[in-house]
């Protein structure tokens, strides 16, 4: 992936990202409802992590609304996971003579023939979260080896003088997801050197479960004791790891990283289970998704909203919207979860975490 930007420059470029899309979206609202209904086609991946139901879709949903007076449409399909059941689900679309597709792409490799397919009955294709191979028009997405490099720092910050002191486990994503790939590059930047990777893993469909296992395995190969950190690319698996370690007898637990800061990792991030998550503004992503379908379906140009270029094994200089992620851990989850509107303080405090809840000043 070609996202060398710092997160400085990055961090400008969202901001320019959201001023634009507040001045677009006047502008397109007068224009959608003059030139008639769009319809956007999203197909989202899976619904075990919690983000895509409860953030994606609903955002996504919201902003065409309002981009097109109400008059716009999405039809929605969710893969479960199955990229034979997606790329069915991109025929369906095409039947459906949608005039855009938003694809989250279950695996990368695969859709890239329903892309093209699509491409050839006319349709632009935006990538979504994922990048898509095929000849997709636009791709949006956090900057993923930038999240990597936050979820090392802050591994290489709870760790401190103790770095080397043991091994560390890294459980990657699957391997159908680029996304894993610039994850663990953006990771082993800040840690190479540093650290001393005892396990490496490809976890199998990012399932929890495949990375208890793994885990399980790491410890019998290691030694429970010898395990002083343990890189989670996401917080599903993230809750898997830390059962094996639960299992294990490890006491007290090593720092945990993950991603998506989803509400039960949120809670372990209170609970002092896990260290960290990373909270990524979906409400950035799904809207800069849902302005770059509308203005397709338009005809309207899309360089306005653009911040940076990135290319798949199949398409070069995709025009792409990337957005930074933020380090959630136990000092910040009031200024990034909770003023976002992502969780209240009543959904992460539940009885269980209420007294490290009020220990932490969360109440």
């Amino acid at each position: 992936m070609n996202a060398n930007l710092g997160r400085a420059a990055v961090g400008l470029a969202v901001s320019a990202l959201t001023v634009t899309l507040a001045a677009c979206g006047g502008a397109d609202e007068g224009d959608s409802g003059s030139e008639g209904a769009v319809k956007i086609g999203l197909l989202l991946p899976e619904n075990e992590t919690a983000r895509y139901e409860k953030f994606d879709k609903p955002l996504i949903e919201k902003k065409v609304a309002l981009l097109t007076l109400g008059k716009g449409k999405v039809v929605y399909a969710n893969a479960m996971g199955d990229a034979a059941k997606q790329n069915a689900q991109v025929d369906t679309m095409i039947g459906n003579k949608v005039d855009v597709l938003i694809i989250d792409a279950v695996d990368s490799k695969t859709i890239a023939a329903a892309v093209t397919k699509a491409k050839g009955a006319g349709i632009a294709v935006v990538a979504y979260d994922r990048l898509a191979e095929g000849p997709i028009d636009a791709y949006t997405s956090f900057d993923n080896e930038d999240v990597g490099r936050v979820q090392g720092k802050a591994l290489l910050e709870a760790l401190g003088d103790k770095a080397k002191s043991g091994k560390i486990v890294m459980m990657n994503g699957a391997v159908t997801d680029p996304n894993a790939a610039q994850f663990r590059t953006g990771a082993r930047s800040v840690l190479d050197g540093k650290v001393n990777v005892g396990k490496e893993y490809d976890t199998v469909e990012w399932k929890p479960e495949n990375a208890n296992s793994n885990m399980a395995a790491a410890l019998s190969a290691l030694g429970k004791d010898k395990v002083v950190g343990v890189y989670s690319a996401n917080d599903g698996m993230a809750g898997g790891i830390i059962a094996a370690l639960k299992a294990a007898g490890v006491n007290p637990l090593p720092p945990v990283t993950g991603q998506d800061a989803e509400l039960a990792g949120v809670q372990r991030i209170v609970a002092g289970e896990q260290y960290m998550s990373v909270y990524k503004p979906y409400a950035r992503e799904a809207e800069a998704a849902a302005e770059l379908a509308v203005k397709l379906a338009e005809g309207e140009k899309i360089d306005g909203i653009i911040n940076q270029v990135v290319s798949s094994p199949t398409t070069k200089r995709v025009p792409s919207v990337l957005i930074p992620g933020t380090s959630v851990t136990k000092d910040n989850i009031r200024s990034t979860v909770v003023i976002d509107g992502v969780f209240t303080v009543e959904e992460i405090c539940v009885d269980r975490v209420k007294a490290a809840c009020e220990e932490i000043g969360l109440k």
